[in-house]
């Protein structure tokens, strides 16, 4: 009996070793891993697998804490779907924020590479893609025919000169005194042919009288 109840004592305290240590690992696992876990990409822009018309002018990535502001603690690649580096310049860090500015005309996927210090001072890295579509042209109206102006054509002095009020005044004085003088010049020219009809009937009949004297010998006596 002696012997049943101390192999039942070992037992207990073997199970209670066991259980205390298990107890001991879970806590230890549950206190550590917060302390020891990394920093991890909570977003980017653009976002992974996104289309866009256009490259855009910079790639923003944001992590879950802090990042390491050494130089050349975060290093990024984009590269476009030949391999062609879209770098701009190098990237800028703020906070928890890792910002690479890019230029180019990629068309096609755009291939981001990243890797950065974690606020644990632990490098971690990750990739993603995104892809740029040629924009879809839209269509122009086509402008519509303007009315074409006919050139103004300036007056000139031997094609377009008009008479002027003076001329077209003296014109007419001119036409007034023509037509004034004309019947004084054909009622001079009717009574001068009047004088000279009497004249002519004057002397005529004078010659007669004369030969008819002439001839009568009544006379001659």
């Amino acid at each position: 009996m002696r012997t049943s109840a101390k192999s039942v004592t070992v037992l207990s305290r073997s199970l209670l070793a066991i259980l205390a240590a298990m107890l001991l690992a879970f806590a230890t696992l549950m206190f550590a891993s917060p302390a020891h876990a990394h920093d991890e990409l909570t977003g980017s822009e653009p976002a992974a697998d996104a289309t866009l018309d256009v490259l855009p002018s910079e790639v923003r990535l944001t992590f879950s804490d802090a990042i390491s502001q050494e130089e050349g603690a975060s290093e990024i690649e984009v590269t476009d779907a030949s391999g062609i580096s879209l770098v701009a310049a190098d990237p800028a860090v703020t906070d928890n924020v890792l910002i690479q500015p890019i230029e180019g005309e990629a068309i096609g996927e755009v291939t981001v590479l990243w890797k950065v210090v974690s606020s644990d001072g632990h490098p971690i890295s990750g990739e993603y893609a995104f892809t740029v579509t040629a924009p879809i042209p839209t269509e122009t109206a086509e402008p519509e025919p303007t009315a074409t102006e006919e050139p103004i054509v300036e007056p000139t002095a031997a094609t377009t000169a008009e008479p002027s009020a003076t001329a077209t005044a003296e014109a007419a004085d001119a036409d007034d005194a023509s037509g004034t003088v004309w019947p004084w010049i054909v009622g001079g020219i009717v009574v001068l042919g009047l004088v000279g009809a009497v004249i002519y009937l004057l002397v005529s009949r004078s010659r007669q009288k004369k030969s008819l004297a002439d001839s009568d010998p009544t006379t001659k006596r």
